[in-house]
C-alpha cells in the first residue's frame, strides 16, 4: 500500500510557476514509477508527465513540453512537478500516482494508487 499526499497548489498569475510535491509512504517508493494527472472543470483527468523508477526517463505531455518539469527524489520519498510559465488552460485539480508499470504511463489505468489532489489555479 501506498499513500500519497500532494501540496503546492494554490493561485498564481499567468506567466508564473509553482511547485508540487507529493510525499509518499512506505518503504517501496523507488519501486514504482510516479506520474502527474490533471483534471479541469467538466474535463477528463489527463496525463501531464511521469517519471521512471530511477528518474532517469521522463515523459511529458504535449500541452506542457517545455514548460513542467517533474523530478523525484527517492531518498525522501517525495516526487516534484516544477511548472513554469503558467497559463490559465493550466487551471486544474494535480493529482499524482505511483504505477508498478514500466512502459505505458500516460495511461491513467496504468496507476495503482493516487493522492488526493490539489488545486492549482491560474489567473489571466
Amino acid at each position: 500500500q501506498v499513500q500519497l499526499v500532494e501540496s503546492g497548489g494554490g493561485l498564481v498569475q499567468a506567466g508564473g510557476s509553482l511547485r508540487l510535491s507529493c510525499a509518499a509512504s512506505g518503504r517501496t517508493f523507488s519501486s514504482y514509477a510516479m506520474g502527474w494527472f490533471r483534471q479541469a472543470p467538466g474535463k477528463e483527468r489527463e496525463f501531464v508527465a511521469a517519471i521512471s523508477r530511477s528518474g532517469g526517463i521522463t515523459y511529458y505531455a504535449n500541452s506542457v513540453k517545455g514548460r513542467f518539469t517533474i523530478s523525484r527524489d527517492n531518498a525522501k520519498n517525495t516526487v516534484y512537478l516544477q511548472m513554469n510559465s503558467l497559463k490559465p488552460e493550466d487551471t486544474a485539480v494535480y493529482y499524482c500516482a505511483a504505477s508498478s508499470a514500466t512502459a505505458t504511463l500516460t495511461l491513467r489505468s496504468k496507476y495503482d494508487y493516487w493522492g488526493q489532489g490539489t488545486h492549482i489555479t491560474v489567473s489571466s
